[in-house]
């Protein structure tokens, strides 16, 4: 099941952690805090393990959303980066 795991951790040490934890298990950024990918039951409970002891008395909150295939198709996203643009452009991206 994809999962998407996003985080808001005080220090940066810390942070640089679970992100590099967040890539062991194959995970992909797709925010500065935020990582979506395949794991299943096992691994994210894993993965949940490994950052809660990585996080110790660190101020931060992680969440760990497991998304269906069927959640998954509703996904929308809204983009407006800059090499996106082009004069004259609305700001919305095709693929």
């Amino acid at each position: 099941m994809k999962t998407l795991v996003i985080y808001d951790i005080e220090l940066d040490k810390v942070r640089t952690k679970v992100s590099e934890l967040c890539k062991d298990y194959g995970l992909q950024r797709i925010q500065y805090s935020a990582f979506f990918g395949e794991l299943n039951t096992n691994r994210r409970e894993e993965l949940r393990q490994r950052i809660k002891k990585t996080l110790g008395r660190t101020v931060g909150r992680i969440h760990f959303f497991p998304i269906c295939d069927k959640d998954l198709r509703l996904v929308m996203q809204v983009m407006n980066l800059p090499e996106l643009l082009v004069d004259g452009d609305d700001g919305e991206a095709s693929c």
